[in-house]
């Protein structure tokens, strides 16, 4: 990916208003952002499982064509499912959520893409445990482009998504416990930014 014409800047997480509400959230002395998501949150539509839930904790602002957004959070979490990252929220049946999840006893990278019905993809990150991460996702033309990285490492891609240019979306950090409550995330960072200028890197 080249490198950023405009860095992202930092938002306040007062720029943000929630989708389902967490149980807890506290701020920190350093403008860190707990997040006590509740047991039994998560976003999924019928593939596979049968069922909607739809009760996630996201903290929302605009994404609009041609923006980014990048989210960062410490990977220290250990339940079944639980999981962090970004969501982008067109409305109940339209949304993607990207950001590592612990499955299988393995914390996994990789993305929810729901367009009525939900898919589902995964890589292994062990060697993240522990760390910063960052999820970004840049929104330009008719596509979301996910990347992701652990401290400063390179970029990752992670997915590439298909979004209406038109769609009215909305992005920000987000974090579910499916399996059972006790899952707390530290967010460390939230930044908006220019798009991606292109999907690879130039030569």
């Amino acid at each position: 990916m080249a490198d950023h014409e405009v860095a992202p800047r930092d938002m306040d997480w007062d720029d943000g208003r929630w989708l389902h509400p967490p149980v807890r959230v506290e701020r920190t002395a350093e403008g860190h952002l707990l997040v006590e998501p509740g047991p039994e949150t998560d976003m999924w539509r019928h593939t596979s499982y049968g069922f909607v839930h739809d009760n996630g904790p996201a903290l929302l602002a605009p994404l609009p064509g041609g923006s980014a957004v990048e989210v960062s959070f410490l990977l220290d979490y250990t339940a079944q499912f639980d999981q962090a990252g970004v969501l982008v929220h067109v409305d109940e049946r339209n949304w993607v959520k990207t950001g590592v999840e612990l499955s299988d006893g393995l914390p996994q990278l990789g993305a929810v893409v729901t367009r009525e019905l939900s898919d589902w993809s995964l890589a292994p990150v062990p060697e993240w445990t522990g760390r910063e991460v960052t999820v970004r996702v840049s929104r330009s033309g008719d596509a979301l482009t996910v990347r992701a990285r652990v401290d400063d490492e390179p970029w990752r891609l992670v997915r590439l998504a298909p979004l209406r240019p038109e769609a009215a979306a909305m992005a920000g950090p987000f974090c579910c416990a499916p399996s059972k409550a006790g899952l707390t995330v530290r967010f460390t960072g939230w930044r908006r930014g220019p798009a991606d200028a292109a999907l690879h890197p130039e030569d």
